[in-house]
């Protein structure tokens, strides 16, 4: 499906929630899914149940954001590959150990 602008705005908006999120919880540490997708919806001043919508953006950019490097997929506590992980993850910074 071909990105309109309406979409790279969202996806804009999404990776930007993500990482705003990150760096609120220290770079160090690993985020849930929810808590960018409540950040968005936050943001845009949407009900308490608005996350919800976001949460498949979410994971969606998440798994970009991790294909390109720029961020890891955690499940279990380990890395995951994003193009296999399903259920329960946590969203973090590559780290250099």
């Amino acid at each position: 499906m071909p990105q309109t602008k309406d979409s790279s705005a969202d996806a804009d908006r999404v990776a930007s929630a993500i990482f705003a999120e990150i760096a609120a919880h220290g770079a160090t540490k690993t985020i849930s899914p929810e808590d960018a997708a409540k950040r968005i919806a936050h943001e845009r001043g949407e009900d308490d149940l608005g996350w919800r919508k976001w949460l498949p953006r979410v994971r969606a950019t998440a798994k970009g954001l991790a294909r390109e490097g720029r961020l890891v997929i955690y499940r279990k506590g380990k890395p995951a590959d994003p193009d296999d992980v399903k259920g329960v993850i946590r969203l973090g910074l590559p780290r250099s150990d």
